[in-house]
Protein backbone atom coordinates (compact mmCIF):
# COMPACT_ATOMS: atom_id res chain seq x y z
CA UNK A 1 0.00 0.00 0.00
CA UNK A 2 1.48 3.48 -0.70
CA UNK A 3 1.99 5.64 2.22
CA UNK A 4 1.42 9.53 2.84
CA UNK A 5 4.72 9.95 1.08
CA UNK A 6 3.98 7.74 -1.87
CA UNK A 7 5.77 4.01 -0.90
CA UNK A 8 4.79 0.60 -1.09
CA UNK A 9 5.66 -0.19 2.45
CA UNK A 10 8.06 -3.32 2.20
CA UNK A 11 8.95 -2.97 5.97
CA UNK A 12 6.02 -4.38 7.64
CA UNK A 13 3.96 -7.79 6.97
CA UNK A 14 1.09 -8.23 5.15
CA UNK A 15 -1.04 -8.80 8.08
CA UNK A 16 0.21 -5.34 9.89
CA UNK A 17 -1.72 -3.65 6.88
CA UNK A 18 -5.05 -5.44 6.97
CA UNK A 19 -4.18 -7.52 3.43
CA UNK A 20 -2.54 -4.09 1.81
CA UNK A 21 1.06 -3.71 0.60
CA UNK A 22 3.91 -5.37 -0.82
CA UNK A 23 5.15 -7.82 1.55
CA UNK A 24 8.83 -7.59 3.01
CA UNK A 25 11.28 -10.39 1.95
CA UNK A 26 12.32 -13.32 4.61
CA UNK A 27 14.67 -12.36 6.75
CA UNK A 28 18.61 -13.08 6.37
CA UNK A 29 18.89 -16.15 8.25
CA UNK A 30 15.53 -18.42 6.80
CA UNK A 31 12.56 -18.75 8.88
CA UNK A 32 9.86 -19.62 6.83
CA UNK A 33 7.29 -16.47 6.59
CA UNK A 34 4.47 -18.95 4.84
CA UNK A 35 0.71 -18.35 6.30
CA UNK A 36 -0.46 -22.25 6.94
CA UNK A 37 -2.99 -22.15 3.89
CA UNK A 38 0.41 -21.13 1.99
CA UNK A 39 2.66 -24.02 3.10
CA UNK A 40 -0.69 -26.44 2.52
CA UNK A 41 -0.68 -24.23 -0.99
CA UNK A 42 2.67 -25.08 -1.62
CA UNK A 43 2.57 -28.60 -0.26
CA UNK A 44 -0.13 -29.58 -3.43
CA UNK A 45 0.87 -27.17 -5.93
CA UNK A 46 4.83 -27.32 -5.80
CA UNK A 47 5.63 -30.64 -3.70
CA UNK A 48 7.14 -28.94 -0.47
CA UNK A 49 7.00 -30.18 2.44
CA UNK A 50 7.93 -28.44 5.40
CA UNK A 51 10.03 -31.21 7.25
CA UNK A 52 12.37 -31.67 3.81
CA UNK A 53 12.02 -28.00 3.08
CA UNK A 54 16.25 -27.61 4.88
CA UNK A 55 16.83 -31.26 3.40
CA UNK A 56 16.32 -30.03 -0.21
CA UNK A 57 18.10 -26.66 -0.06
CA UNK A 58 21.31 -28.59 0.96
CA UNK A 59 20.89 -30.97 -1.51
CA UNK A 60 20.30 -28.34 -3.98
CA UNK A 61 23.63 -26.89 -2.28
CA UNK A 62 25.87 -29.60 -2.44
CA UNK A 63 24.79 -30.17 -6.08
CA UNK A 64 25.72 -26.75 -6.81
CA UNK A 65 29.24 -27.29 -5.00
CA UNK A 66 30.13 -29.84 -6.06
CA UNK A 67 29.12 -29.61 -9.95
CA UNK A 68 30.17 -25.67 -10.59
CA UNK A 69 32.54 -24.67 -7.29
CA UNK A 70 33.15 -21.80 -9.33
CA UNK A 71 30.28 -20.26 -9.36
CA UNK A 72 29.82 -17.15 -7.87
CA UNK A 73 26.17 -17.33 -6.68
CA UNK A 74 24.53 -17.01 -3.36
CA UNK A 75 24.10 -20.31 -1.46
CA UNK A 76 21.70 -19.21 1.62
CA UNK A 77 18.90 -20.90 2.26
CA UNK A 78 15.91 -18.01 0.97
CA UNK A 79 17.46 -17.63 -2.27
CA UNK A 80 18.07 -21.28 -3.43
CA UNK A 81 14.56 -21.84 -1.95
CA UNK A 82 13.54 -19.50 -4.92
CA UNK A 83 14.65 -21.80 -7.59
CA UNK A 84 13.32 -24.98 -5.91
CA UNK A 85 9.90 -23.61 -5.74
CA UNK A 86 10.10 -22.72 -9.66
CA UNK A 87 10.58 -26.28 -10.33
CA UNK A 88 8.16 -27.99 -7.99
CA UNK A 89 11.73 -28.90 -6.04
CA UNK A 90 13.05 -31.22 -8.83
CA UNK A 91 16.49 -31.12 -7.99
CA UNK A 92 17.62 -31.48 -11.30
CA UNK A 93 15.91 -28.58 -12.54
CA UNK A 94 16.30 -26.03 -9.89
CA UNK A 95 19.96 -26.55 -10.90
CA UNK A 96 19.12 -26.05 -14.15
CA UNK A 97 17.40 -22.81 -14.08
CA UNK A 98 19.96 -21.47 -11.29
CA UNK A 99 22.44 -21.91 -14.15
CA UNK A 100 20.23 -20.54 -16.69
CA UNK A 101 19.38 -17.38 -14.44
CA UNK A 102 23.69 -16.93 -14.49
CA UNK A 103 24.35 -17.92 -17.80
CA UNK A 104 21.66 -15.11 -19.13
CA UNK A 105 23.59 -12.24 -17.13
CA UNK A 106 26.42 -13.24 -19.50
CA UNK A 107 24.13 -13.61 -22.73
CA UNK A 108 22.83 -10.18 -22.85
CA UNK A 109 25.37 -7.95 -20.97
CA UNK A 110 23.49 -4.31 -22.52
CA UNK A 111 20.26 -5.62 -19.80
CA UNK A 112 22.18 -6.83 -16.59
CA UNK A 113 25.58 -4.18 -16.71
CA UNK A 114 25.55 -1.81 -13.98
CA UNK A 115 22.25 -3.30 -13.25
CA UNK A 116 20.10 -0.91 -10.62
CA UNK A 117 17.29 0.99 -10.35
CA UNK A 118 19.01 4.60 -10.77
CA UNK A 119 20.01 3.72 -14.26
CA UNK A 120 16.04 3.37 -15.22
CA UNK A 121 14.85 5.97 -13.32
CA UNK A 122 13.61 7.42 -16.97
CA UNK A 123 11.48 4.64 -18.02
CA UNK A 124 9.76 4.32 -14.39
CA UNK A 125 9.24 8.31 -14.65
CA UNK A 126 7.66 7.38 -17.82
CA UNK A 127 5.00 5.28 -16.45
CA UNK A 128 5.92 2.35 -18.77
CA UNK A 129 5.44 -0.12 -15.80
CA UNK A 130 3.86 -0.43 -12.31
CA UNK A 131 2.99 -2.76 -9.51
CA UNK A 132 -0.51 -2.67 -8.65
CA UNK A 133 -0.29 -2.69 -4.91
CA UNK A 134 -3.37 -4.69 -3.84
CA UNK A 135 -2.51 -8.70 -4.54
CA UNK A 136 -5.62 -10.68 -6.49
CA UNK A 137 -8.28 -12.89 -4.60
CA UNK A 138 -5.09 -15.57 -5.18
CA UNK A 139 -1.86 -13.58 -3.60
CA UNK A 140 -0.76 -12.76 -6.35
CA UNK A 141 0.73 -9.37 -7.45
CA UNK A 142 -0.17 -7.92 -10.97
CA UNK A 143 2.45 -6.66 -12.60
CA UNK A 144 1.03 -3.60 -15.28
CA UNK A 145 2.45 -2.90 -18.41
CA UNK A 146 1.64 -0.10 -20.55
CA UNK A 147 3.90 -0.29 -23.77
CA UNK A 148 2.11 2.37 -25.28
CA UNK A 149 4.10 5.02 -23.26
CA UNK A 150 7.57 4.28 -24.88
CA UNK A 151 8.29 5.66 -28.32
CA UNK A 152 11.78 4.40 -30.33
CA UNK A 153 13.31 8.05 -29.55
CA UNK A 154 12.56 8.05 -25.78
CA UNK A 155 15.81 5.28 -24.84
CA UNK A 156 16.36 2.22 -26.45
CA UNK A 157 13.61 -0.97 -25.75
CA UNK A 158 16.28 -2.63 -23.95
CA UNK A 159 15.88 -0.37 -21.20
CA UNK A 160 12.21 -1.20 -20.76
CA UNK A 161 13.91 -4.76 -20.13
CA UNK A 162 16.00 -3.62 -17.64
CA UNK A 163 13.31 -2.07 -15.61
CA UNK A 164 11.16 -5.42 -15.92
CA UNK A 165 13.62 -7.38 -14.80
CA UNK A 166 14.42 -5.03 -11.66
CA UNK A 167 10.70 -5.20 -10.36
CA UNK A 168 11.01 -9.61 -11.06
CA UNK A 169 13.75 -9.32 -8.72
CA UNK A 170 12.04 -6.96 -6.27
CA UNK A 171 8.64 -9.10 -7.08
CA UNK A 172 10.12 -12.74 -5.71
CA UNK A 173 11.93 -11.88 -2.75
CA UNK A 174 8.73 -13.02 -0.67
CA UNK A 175 7.97 -16.13 -0.19
CA UNK A 176 4.32 -15.39 -1.01
CA UNK A 177 5.19 -14.78 -4.22
CA UNK A 178 7.35 -17.57 -4.93
CA UNK A 179 3.93 -19.83 -3.65
CA UNK A 180 1.27 -17.78 -5.54
CA UNK A 181 3.48 -16.26 -8.70
CA UNK A 182 2.57 -12.72 -10.46
CA UNK A 183 -0.28 -11.90 -12.95
CA UNK A 184 0.92 -9.84 -15.88
CA UNK A 185 -1.85 -6.98 -17.25
CA UNK A 186 -0.79 -5.11 -20.25
CA UNK A 187 -2.24 -2.25 -21.61
CA UNK A 188 -1.66 -2.05 -24.86
CA UNK A 189 -3.41 1.48 -25.52
CA UNK A 190 -1.67 3.79 -27.45
CA UNK A 191 0.65 1.35 -29.14
CA UNK A 192 1.19 1.96 -33.25
CA UNK A 193 3.78 0.55 -35.82
CA UNK A 194 6.35 2.16 -34.45
CA UNK A 195 6.80 0.76 -31.02
CA UNK A 196 5.52 -3.15 -32.47
CA UNK A 197 8.24 -2.91 -35.60
CA UNK A 198 10.86 -2.53 -32.90
CA UNK A 199 11.51 -5.59 -31.27
CA UNK A 200 12.97 -8.17 -33.35
CA UNK A 201 13.06 -11.81 -33.06
CA UNK A 202 16.22 -11.95 -31.41
CA UNK A 203 14.97 -9.48 -28.82
CA UNK A 204 12.07 -11.73 -28.45
CA UNK A 205 13.64 -14.97 -27.79
CA UNK A 206 15.84 -13.30 -25.12
CA UNK A 207 13.14 -11.96 -23.29
CA UNK A 208 10.52 -14.97 -23.68
CA UNK A 209 14.00 -17.06 -22.58
CA UNK A 210 14.37 -15.52 -19.56
CA UNK A 211 10.89 -15.34 -18.29
CA UNK A 212 10.54 -18.92 -19.33
CA UNK A 213 13.64 -20.47 -18.23
CA UNK A 214 16.15 -18.45 -17.00
CA UNK A 215 14.28 -16.74 -13.89
CA UNK A 216 12.34 -18.25 -10.87
CA UNK A 217 9.21 -17.15 -10.74
CA UNK A 218 5.83 -18.44 -11.71
CA UNK A 219 3.73 -16.70 -14.40
CA UNK A 220 0.24 -17.51 -13.27
CA UNK A 221 -1.31 -15.13 -16.48
CA UNK A 222 -0.64 -12.20 -19.06
CA UNK A 223 -3.91 -10.47 -19.48
CA UNK A 224 -3.88 -8.39 -22.37
CA UNK A 225 -6.08 -4.99 -22.92
CA UNK A 226 -6.71 -2.86 -25.86
CA UNK A 227 -4.83 -4.78 -27.87
CA UNK A 228 -4.57 -2.51 -31.19
CA UNK A 229 -4.96 -4.93 -34.56
CA UNK A 230 -1.43 -5.23 -34.97
CA UNK A 231 -1.03 -7.23 -32.28
CA UNK A 232 -1.79 -9.82 -34.01
CA UNK A 233 1.70 -9.44 -36.10
CA UNK A 234 3.13 -8.80 -32.55
CA UNK A 235 2.22 -12.00 -31.13
CA UNK A 236 3.45 -14.11 -34.06
CA UNK A 237 6.86 -12.59 -32.99
CA UNK A 238 6.60 -13.78 -29.59
CA UNK A 239 4.54 -17.03 -29.96
CA UNK A 240 7.10 -19.35 -31.76
CA UNK A 241 9.22 -18.54 -28.23
CA UNK A 242 6.48 -19.59 -26.19
CA UNK A 243 5.85 -22.93 -24.65
CA UNK A 244 2.51 -24.54 -25.01
CA UNK A 245 1.89 -23.94 -21.14
CA UNK A 246 2.85 -20.32 -21.29
CA UNK A 247 1.28 -19.75 -24.47
CA UNK A 248 -2.33 -20.90 -23.32
CA UNK A 249 -1.94 -18.17 -20.43
CA UNK A 250 -2.36 -15.24 -22.56
CA UNK A 251 -5.63 -13.40 -22.64
CA UNK A 252 -6.88 -11.14 -25.15
CA UNK A 253 -9.73 -9.27 -23.84
CA UNK A 254 -9.75 -6.42 -26.25
CA UNK A 255 -11.65 -3.02 -24.76
CA UNK A 256 -14.02 -5.07 -23.22
CA UNK A 257 -13.43 -4.58 -19.12
CA UNK A 258 -16.46 -6.61 -18.13
CA UNK A 259 -14.07 -9.40 -19.76
CA UNK A 260 -11.20 -7.82 -17.64
CA UNK A 261 -12.95 -8.08 -14.39
CA UNK A 262 -13.82 -11.61 -14.84
CA UNK A 263 -10.76 -12.43 -14.36
CA UNK A 264 -8.66 -9.75 -12.25
CA UNK A 265 -11.64 -8.16 -9.79
CA UNK A 266 -12.49 -4.47 -9.61
CA UNK A 267 -11.04 -4.57 -6.14
CA UNK A 268 -7.68 -4.55 -7.06
CA UNK A 269 -7.81 -2.90 -10.29
CA UNK A 270 -7.18 1.39 -10.52
CA UNK A 271 -10.07 3.29 -11.66
CA UNK A 272 -8.46 3.49 -15.37
CA UNK A 273 -9.14 0.22 -16.11
CA UNK A 274 -13.04 0.29 -14.41
CA UNK A 275 -11.78 -0.46 -11.10
CA UNK A 276 -12.37 0.90 -7.88
CA UNK A 277 -8.22 1.23 -6.17
CA UNK A 278 -8.30 4.52 -7.07
CA UNK A 279 -5.84 6.08 -9.72
CA UNK A 280 -3.31 4.32 -10.95
CA UNK A 281 -0.29 5.18 -9.34
CA UNK A 282 3.26 4.96 -10.99
CA UNK A 283 5.19 6.77 -8.84
CA UNK A 284 4.46 3.99 -5.73
CA UNK A 285 6.46 1.23 -7.16
CA UNK A 286 9.21 4.20 -8.46
CA UNK A 287 9.78 4.43 -4.97
CA UNK A 288 10.20 1.11 -3.79
CA UNK A 289 12.61 0.17 -6.44
CA UNK A 290 14.96 3.15 -6.39
CA UNK A 291 15.00 2.84 -2.57
CA UNK A 292 16.25 -0.65 -3.31
CA UNK A 293 19.40 0.57 -4.57
CA UNK A 294 21.89 -0.82 -2.32
CA UNK A 295 20.37 -4.29 -2.73
CA UNK A 296 20.67 -4.58 -6.47
CA UNK A 297 24.22 -3.08 -6.49
CA UNK A 298 25.42 -5.90 -4.11
CA UNK A 299 23.71 -8.34 -6.66
CA UNK A 300 24.25 -7.35 -10.22
CA UNK A 301 27.07 -4.62 -9.74
CA UNK A 302 30.14 -7.43 -9.45
CA UNK A 303 32.71 -9.74 -11.36
CA UNK A 304 30.57 -11.98 -13.44
CA UNK A 305 29.43 -14.86 -11.74
CA UNK A 306 30.49 -17.40 -14.65
CA UNK A 307 34.18 -16.61 -15.07
CA UNK A 308 35.93 -19.58 -15.36
CA UNK A 309 32.91 -21.80 -14.98
CA UNK A 310 32.47 -24.70 -17.47
CA UNK A 311 28.63 -24.82 -18.63
CA UNK A 312 26.55 -27.37 -19.95
CA UNK A 313 26.30 -27.81 -23.84
CA UNK A 314 22.75 -26.23 -23.99
CA UNK A 315 22.43 -23.14 -21.86
CA UNK A 316 19.97 -20.44 -22.05
CA UNK A 317 20.48 -18.86 -25.53
CA UNK A 318 21.87 -20.04 -28.66
CA UNK A 319 23.91 -17.27 -29.27
CA UNK A 320 23.77 -14.60 -32.61
CA UNK A 321 22.53 -17.46 -34.96
CA UNK A 322 19.61 -17.75 -34.18
CA UNK A 323 18.55 -14.09 -34.39
CA UNK A 324 20.09 -14.00 -37.67
CA UNK A 325 18.13 -17.02 -39.05
CA UNK A 326 15.25 -15.37 -37.55
CA UNK A 327 15.84 -11.99 -39.67
CA UNK A 328 13.90 -13.25 -42.86
CA UNK A 329 10.48 -14.30 -41.24
CA UNK A 330 10.96 -10.99 -39.19
CA UNK A 331 10.78 -9.14 -42.77
CA UNK A 332 7.42 -11.15 -43.64
CA UNK A 333 6.14 -9.78 -40.28
CA UNK A 334 7.10 -6.26 -40.61
CA UNK A 335 5.24 -6.53 -43.85
CA UNK A 336 2.31 -7.91 -42.10
CA UNK A 337 2.51 -5.59 -39.69
CA UNK A 338 2.31 -2.79 -41.94
CA UNK A 339 -0.80 -4.01 -43.67
CA UNK A 340 -2.51 -4.99 -40.14
CA UNK A 341 -2.07 -1.33 -39.56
Amino acid sequence: MADQNGHIDLGQPREAVAGVGFPAPPPPIYACTLTPELVAKARDELQEKPEWRLRDVQALRDMILKDHPNLRTRLDDAFLLRFLRARKFDYDRALQLLLNYHASRKAWPEVFQDLKPSTVKHVLDLGFLTVLPRPDPNGRYILCLRPGKWKPNDYPFVDNIRAIYLTLEKLIQPEETQVNGIVILVDYAGVGLSQASNPGPLLAKKVVSILQDGFPIRIKAVNIINEPRIFKGIFAIIKPFLKEKMAERYVLHGSDLASLHRVIPQSVLPQEYGGVAGRLDMSAWSRTLLEAEEEFVVEFCQPDPLEGVIMPDSMLFEGEQAGAQGEDSFRHLRSQLYYCY
